[in-house]
């Protein structure tokens, strides 16, 4: 069997990991850029064997980078959730804990010019067309990977990543409530369906009979409650205008606890059909937005709403804490989000080739067809990708 090899970096971003490629070293068709995908985290086996994932969703992600066209951005990110066990790949949603890579990655891969000390890399968000701000320590002109920094769900310290989002309200609908309500009740459950970097469902844990405390192994042990919400996440995507979304991961849903170690909110976060280890940086933001706005269902557990400003929103989750930072305004009711960010790390873990079988791509070539049955790709949304 031939093999058709493609550059890439493989990097932790957050705490998430996966391939760094440039688009261009990628087939530019959907289709068949799904097959590779596909073929390059080996989706499809729990263990994914025969590719680059991990078994989880947090190890089967993709970052594709390419010089931007956006008169404020250095960089376009593209992003792809492939579903480990299943022949699936999702280009809906963007990963802020990959995000924290493509700074990196963008200087190693020689689309930004460093600077000596700290660079800045300006990057467009392509799946949902938030504008990020990413500040990369580059003493003597290379990315320096080691410092004293430290995030929860990553073992040890590297060097600190500033990322500053804006222009996330309304990522994938346009509203941040795209259901024109700050809470809905859906099957008898009461929820808020937030757009803020990421379309959410967030709920209280108690209404789904849990503490909200619980630990990564203990929910994804517990069925009951995914075929509880698995539902009620399909109607709030379509009453979000997210049409079928059955098989995306986008609605994520989230629950809401009191919190218990002095932050702002305890929070689980489903990506959406198992549980994440720790938080997604996307998530954290979509759940700030909803703690920071009136009426949504986080007044019931954040008492009294921070008034701003700016804030810090502490949202405690299974590995630990994440911290945002909103600067933000609230006029006539409605929540304005100036800049939101966090501190992320990343790590370059390897280098080189990845191969994947000749039948799926020739490079250059544009022949060749999968074998097997046609994988279920989930496009960003149209307006996101001129």
């Amino acid at each position: 069997m031939r093999l058709t090899p493609i550059p890439y970096l493989f990097m932790r971003g957050g705490t998430s990991r996966g391939p760094f490629f440039l688009r261009s070293d990628l087939p530019q068709e959907r289709d068949k850029l799904a097959e590779v995908l596909l073929a390059v985290i080996g989706a499809g086996h729990p263990g994914n064997i025969d590719g680059l994932g991990g078994g989880s969703a947090v190890t089967c992600k993709v970052a594709m980078l390419s010089g931007s066209d956006h008169p404020w951005a250095d960089v376009d990110y593209f992003f792809a959730q492939v579903i480990s066990q299943a022949r699936e790949v999702d280009f809906s949603p963007s990963c802020g804990n990959i995000l924290a890579g493509v700074g990196p990655a963008a200087i190693e891969m020689g689309l930004v010019e460093p600077r000596d000390g700290q660079t800045t890399v300006r990057i467009r968000a392509v799946n949902t067309g938030s504008l990020i701000e990413a500040n990369i320590q580059t003493p003597g002109g290379e990315v320096d990977y080691e410092g004293i920094a430290h995030i929860d769900g990553v073992p040890g310290t590297a060097a600190p990543i500033r990322l500053n989002f804006s222009e996330v309200i309304g990522s994938k609908t346009g509203r941040l409530f795209p259901t024109g309500n700050p809470v809905d009740e859906i099957d008898g459950i009461r929820v808020s369906c937030i757009d803020a970097a990421m379309p959410m469902v967030v709920a209280l844990a108690l209404d789904f009979g849990l503490s909200g405390y619980e630990g990564k192994a203990d929910l994804d042990a517990t069925r009951a409650f995914y075929e509880r919400m698995e539902p009620i996440r399909i109607e709030a995507g379509r009453r979000m205008g997210l049409g079928d979304v059955s098989h995306n991961v986008v609605p994520k849903f989230a629950l809401l606890a009191p919190p218990r170690a002095g932050g702002t909110v305890a929070s689980r976060y489903f990506m959406p059909w198992d549980c994440h280890p720790s938080y997604a940086v996307t998530g954290g933001i979509g759940l700030s937005a909803c703690i920071l706005s009136p009426g949504t269902i986080a007044g019931s557990i954040v008492a009294p709403r921070p008034s701003g400003p700016t804030a810090s929103l502490v949202i405690e989750h299974p590995s630990g804490a994440l911290e945002i930072v909103a600067d933000f305004a609230i006029t006539a009711g409605e929540l304005d989000i100036r800049k939101i960010g966090t501190l992320r790390t990343a790590r370059l873990l390897a280098s080189g080739h990845v191969y994947v079988p000749s039948r799926l791509w020739q490079a250059g070539a544009g022949q060749g067809a999968a074998a097997g049955a046609s994988p279920i790709v989930r496009p960003p949304s149209p307006c996101l990708t001129k």
